[in-house]
C-alpha cells in the first residue's frame, strides 16, 4: 500500500475496511471452491457438490458457537486476567469510560494481568459483551496521553466487531482445513481412485475426475493459504484499530508513543501464548523484532504502524532501517 504524504484517519479507515473486506472474499470464494469440487468428486454431480458444501459450511459453524459464546471467558481465564473495579484504578476507568462515549458503545468489563510487560487486549463477540485486559506494566509505563491511545485501539476493536469479524473468518478457514483433511483422507482410503458415483463410460465420468484431481490440488494449497489470508486480515485490523483509535481521540501522538514505548520494552509476557498472540495491540511473542512485514505475522511491523500515524499529521516517516527511530518518541 501507497499512502500519501498526508492522510486522513478517514482515508485509512476506508482503505483498511475494503482490504479486509476483499480478503474475506477471497477466503470465501477458497472455501466454496475447495467445497464445490470435492462434493463434485465424491458424488459426480452438481446437486451433490452443493449439498456437500452446505453440510461443511453448517459443520464449521456448529464447531465454532462454542467459541463465539464462551471464548472471550476462556481467553481471559488463560490470560490470568483479573476483573477490577473503579475504585481500584480510577484514570484507567476514567479513560475507558470517556472513549466508551466517543466510540457511543457500552463501558466494557475491564480486567487487568499482572505482569511487568506493557500490552492489553480487547476481547467480545460484540459491544454488549466487551471486555478490556490491561497489563499493569502499561499502566505503570505508559503516562494518561499513551493510555488514551491504547484504550482507543482496543475499544476500536470492540466497535469495529473484530472478534466478530476474525471469527467469521477462522469459521471459513476452519471449514477449509476441515475439508482438505476429509478428502485426503477419504482419497486415501479409496485408492486415489476417485469413489463416489464416477461412471467412465459418459460424459460426466470425465468431468467427475477432473473435479477429482482439482479437488486433490485445492485440498493441498488451499489450507495453507486460506491461513495466509487469515493473518493478513489480522494485520489490516491492527491498521483499522490504529486509524480508528486517532478517530476517537483525535491525537496520533499518544498511540504512536505507546507503540514504541511497548514494542521496546524487554520484559517478557509470561501469561501470552500462540493461541492469544494475535489479541494485544503488540505481538507479546515478537515486539521489537518484527521490523519487516511477514506473511505469518499476526501484526503488521511496528515501524510500519507509526509511520502510518505519522503521516496523519504530516510527519515524515522514521528510519525503517533501525529501532532507533523507536526511540526518538519516547
Amino acid at each position: 500500500m501507497t499512502l500519501s504524504p498526508t492522510q486522513t484517519f478517514y482515508q485509512q479507515i476506508a482503505h483498511n475496511r475494503r482490504e479486509s473486506l476483499l480478503l474475506i472474499l477471497v477466503v470465501a470464494l477458497l472455501f466454496a471452491a475447495l467445497g464445490f469440487s470435492i462434493g463434485y468428486a465424491t458424488t459426480g454431480t452438481s446437486s451433490g457438490a452443493i449439498a456437500a458444501l452446505v453440510i461443511a459450511m453448517i459443520l464449521a459453524g456448529l464447531l465454532s458457537a462454542g467459541s463465539y459464546f464462551a471464548g472471550d471467558s476462556l481467553v481471559l481465564a488463560s490470560s490470568s486476567a483479573k476483573e477490577i473495579t473503579e475504585q481500584q484504578a480510577p484514570q484507567l476507568f476514567d479513560v475507558v469510560r470517556e472513549l466508551s462515549i466517543a466510540a457511543d458503545i457500552p463501558m466494557p468489563r475491564v480486567f487487568i494481568v499482572d505482569d511487568a510487560s506493557p500490552n492489553a487486549f480487547a476481547t467480545g463477540r460484540d459491544p454488549q459483551h466487551a471486555s478490556v485486559a490491561i497489563t499493569t506494566g502499561l499502566l505503570q509505563k505508559l503516562d494518561r496521553e499513551e493510555l488514551q491511545g491504547v484504550i482507543g485501539h482496543e475499544m476500536s476493536h470492540v466497535r469495529n466487531l473484530d472478534i466478530r469479524f476474525m471469527l467469521l473468518v477462522g469459521v471459513l478457514v476452519g471449514g477449509i482445513a476441515l475439508l482438505a483433511d476429509f478428502f485426503l483422507r477419504f482419497s486415501f482410503f479409496t485408492g486415489l481412485s476417485g469413489g463416489g458415483r464416477r461412471r467412465d463410460n459418459d460424459s460426466s465420468g470425465g468431468l467427475q475426475a477432473i473435479f477429482f484431481v482439482v479437488a486433490i490440488v485445492l485440498s493441498i494449497i488451499a489450507p495453507i493459504a486460506a491461513a495466509l489470508v487469515q493473518l493478513a486480515v489480522s494485520r489490516q485490523r491492527e491498521y483499522l484499530a490504529d486509524a480508528s483509535s486517532v478517530e476517537l481521540t483525535r491525537n496520533p501522538y499518544g498511540l504512536e508513543r505507546a507503540l514504541a514505548k511497548i514494542a521496546a520494552d524487554t520484559e517478557p509476557l509470561k501469561e501470552a501464548n500462540r493461541a492469544t498472540q494475535h489479541l494485544y495491540i503488540v505481538n507479546p511473542l515478537k515486539k521489537l523484532d518484527d521490523h519487516s512485514s511477514s506473511l505469518f505475522s499476526t501484526h503488521p511491523p511496528i515501524l510500519d504502524r507509526i509511520n502510518r500515524l505519522r503521516q496523519l499529521s504530516g510527519e515524515g516517516p522514521l528510519d525503517p532501517g533501525s529501532s532507533q527511530g523507536l526511540a526518538q518518541l519516547d
